[in-house]
């Protein structure tokens, strides 16, 4: 993590405090500098899945992690912590990060999804952001990739001259992915989830009203039951766990 940036932990995770602008705004002067880092939305699920997982841990504990949550920025609140963390939609923060990053000629590569699903998630981007440069985008298998297939997909990403590549994978592997880019291309990698299905239009965003009280969670789990009852029915009740036992153990 940048040194100069403020952060508080939660549940074993540390989280930089800025306002969801200021985010966007970091990792765009942080990609225009050529400076690499791997970058995540980090939120309740994913505290749990690291409290379980070394190697998640230790790759967040790396990079730079923003809280894509409400409950992060509560629990924060509840502390008093100063400054209080704030809660940066990976969604959102996608879509900022092309806007603030036409001025600077940041150029952007995309991994992940479905082909149909990124080229829909192309034409809506350039549609959008006309200034936006998008050097690159591939979908991988749906697997675990050998070191030969590795090779060939950072070498793709290499010679497309991409500054910052945005990788959708899913977590944990997605996380895991982002720092071994940074790592093996040198380029800015951020983790961030459903945002390519929320910017194609393939996957509906909850309405306003219930994202900021807090129940994005409960309208997705309404969307896909089936995929997600487990991580929100029981990590929510596993987060809120593993929380009040790190804050007993620090009184």
């Amino acid at each position: 993590m940048n040194p100069s940036f403020v952060s508080h932990r939660v549940g074993g995770v540390r989280f930089v405090a800025a306002s969801p602008e200021d985010a966007a705004l970091q990792t765009v002067a942080l990609t225009a500098a050529r400076a690499p880092h791997h970058v995540h939305l980090a939120n309740a699920y994913s505290i749990t899945l690291a409290s379980r997982d070394e190697r998640l841990s230790y790759v967040y504990s790396q990079g730079i992690c923003y809280p894509d949550g409400k409950p992060l920025s509560w629990v924060s609140r509840l502390r008093r912590d100063k400054p209080a963390l704030e809660q940066t939609r990976g969604p959102q923060f996608f879509l900022d990060v092309f806007r603030l990053g036409q001025a600077d000629g940041v150029k952007h590569f995309l991994l992940g999804s479905a082909p149909e699903t990124l080229e829909m998630l192309e034409k809506k981007l350039h549609d959008r952001f006309p200034d936006a440069e998008i050097v690159g985008a591939y979908s991988p298998p749906f697997r675990a990739l050998s070191s030969g297939e590795l090779a060939v997909q950072d070498d793709l990403i290499r010679s497309s001259g991409a500054s910052i590549v945005w990788v959708g994978l899913g977590t944990p592997k997605q996380d895991i992915e982002a720092q071994r880019i940074t790592h093996s291309v040198g380029v800015t990698a951020v983790a961030v989830g459903a945002a390519f299905d929320y910017a194609a239009g393939t996957l509906r965003e909850a309405p306003p009203v219930l994202r900021r009280a807090g129940l994005e969670w409960a309208f997705r789990l309404a969307m896909e039951p089936r995929r997600l009852w487990r991580r929100y029915l029981i990590g929510n009740v596993q987060f809120v766990v593993l929380v009040a036992r790190l804050w007993r153990s620090r009184t």
